[in-house]
């Protein structure tokens, strides 16, 4: 009888648990940005890669074009910085749309310059799917000697048949504790 009733309950969870889940909305894959990407960001890996590292780069209080760095990713897409903070132990992850990843780079961007480029790729591409680990480093103004940041972008890149288009970006900065390795600063 005992065993009767487990099952039943481990049953009805998880027809529950099914139901839950599939009421979710997930993020429509047949919407497309308002605003049609410029054919040269998205020609190619380089291309789209370079896109989003120079939309995001400017002067501090430099409006950046934010339909622009929209038109890049492809809907239901994520940009997830992870880190700890000084303080704690524990790494974590901040997932965000594009759209709250402008909500919170326009402060910083407004008071602070930015500008990040990739000074290594290492590119895995298997049919329409593309894979970079893109080295990067920040510096406040575009001639900054040294940069104030390091790190890698972790891109997954869909081919739709027409364009590249940003799935992912993936990010993890530099520290002591976790440096980047030399087959990521190669050339």
């Amino acid at each position: 009888m005992v065993k009767t009733i487990l099952l039943g309950m481990v049953i009805c969870s998880s027809v529950a648990f099914a139901q839950s889940t599939s009421t979710q909305s997930a993020p429509t894959t047949t919407e497309r940005p308002t605003v049609q990407a410029k054919s040269e960001d998205v020609k190619s890996i380089d291309a789209i890669l370079a896109a989003t590292y120079d939309v995001i780069s400017g002067p501090a209080g430099k409006k950046r074009d934010w339909e622009r760095f929209r038109s890049l990713f492809y809907p239901g897409a994520r940009l997830i910085s992870t880190g700890k903070r000084p303080s704690e132990t524990e790494v974590r992850a901040r997932v965000l749309t594009p759209d709250e990843y402008i909500e919170r780079s326009v402060p910083f961007l407004d008071k602070e310059g930015f500008f990040e480029r990739g000074i290594s790729n290492k590119v895995d591409h298997y049919g329409n799917i593309a894979h970079v680990f893109s080295t990067y480093e920040s510096r406040h103004n575009a001639d900054d000697a040294q940069p104030f940041q390091r790190g890698i972008n972790s891109f997954q890149l869909v081919f739709d048949g027409k364009r590249w288009w940003v799935m992912t970006i993936l990010w993890q900065g530099e520290t002591p504790e976790s440096p980047i390795p030399p087959e990521y600063l190669k050339k």
